[in-house]
């Protein structure tokens, strides 16, 4: 924790100083694992409040923004359709209408997903994305420099801990019935399947909902496909 704590807190203070270059900028910097997607590292300047709220409840799990970024490799602006996850909190925070923003994506050796997103002021939104657009390329081999640094870092620091990556978020029962459910079998097949009760089988997919920050089993299955999380039962 305190390596990836000296390790967030370097990348931030090489992406403020180069950012503070070209522009007043509230933006962030993510690493997710697409293996079980966990958030592996970031550093950002969006409220502590919003981020705090975020992480607590897995909401990367169903951030439009992230989803998108999955199958992109250009950056893309967001619209009606790709938005903050949960704005309410973030507008409450800022009194606006509306939240705008900008993301730009890479897909690393080590099956990372890293964005680097930037959250448009509608007050200011002509002056910032005319910037953002200016500066397009400059920012592209930013987010690169500054992911190599990251991945060096922790090469250096977390040699010991690098299996945590390939971790999965669920417990093997789970994973099972998570697989169960993709393939299109009922809670009392997959009771049968796995020698267990239908009740029990409920209670596992809840769990599961829960980590998702989902709301039903639909949704969470739904999602376990399209995020690649459901592994194969041998």
């Amino acid at each position: 924790m305190e390596n990836e704590s000296y390790v967030n807190s370097v990348i931030k203070k090489h992406l403020e100083t180069k950012l503070n270059e070209l522009g007043d900028f509230t933006w962030a910097y993510v690493v997710l694992s697409k293996n079980n997607m966990s958030i592996s590292a970031h550093a950002t300047n969006y409220p502590a409040k919003w981020v705090e709220h975020y992480q607590e409840n897995n909401l990367h799990f169903t951030d439009p923004v992230v989803i998108t970024a999955l199958n992109r490799l250009t950056p893309f602006s967001w619209n009606e359709k790709i938005a903050l996850a949960d704005q309410s909190l973030f507008l409450s925070i800022f009194e606006k209408t509306k939240i705008y923003g900008y993301t730009f994506v890479l897909h690393d050796y080590k099956k990372n997903l890293v964005t680097l997103s930037f959250i448009i002021n509608p007050d200011k939104r002509e002056e910032t994305e005319r910037s953002i657009n200016l500066h397009k390329g400059t920012l592209d081999l930013l987010l690169a420099s500054v992911h190599e640094e990251y991945l060096a870092l922790i090469s250096l620091a977390q040699k010991n801990a690098s299996h945590l990556v390939n971790e999965n978020i669920f417990t093997p029962r789970e994973n099972e019935i998570l697989y169960w459910a993709s393939v299109g079998k009922t809670y009392s097949e997959t009771g049968t399947i796995l020698g267990i009760k239908t009740t029990t089988v409920k209670f596992h997919m809840s769990n599961i909902v829960k980590k998702l920050g989902v709301t039903n089993a639909r949704h969470a299955v739904r999602l376990g496909i399209e995020l690649h999380l459901v592994r194969p039962v041998s």
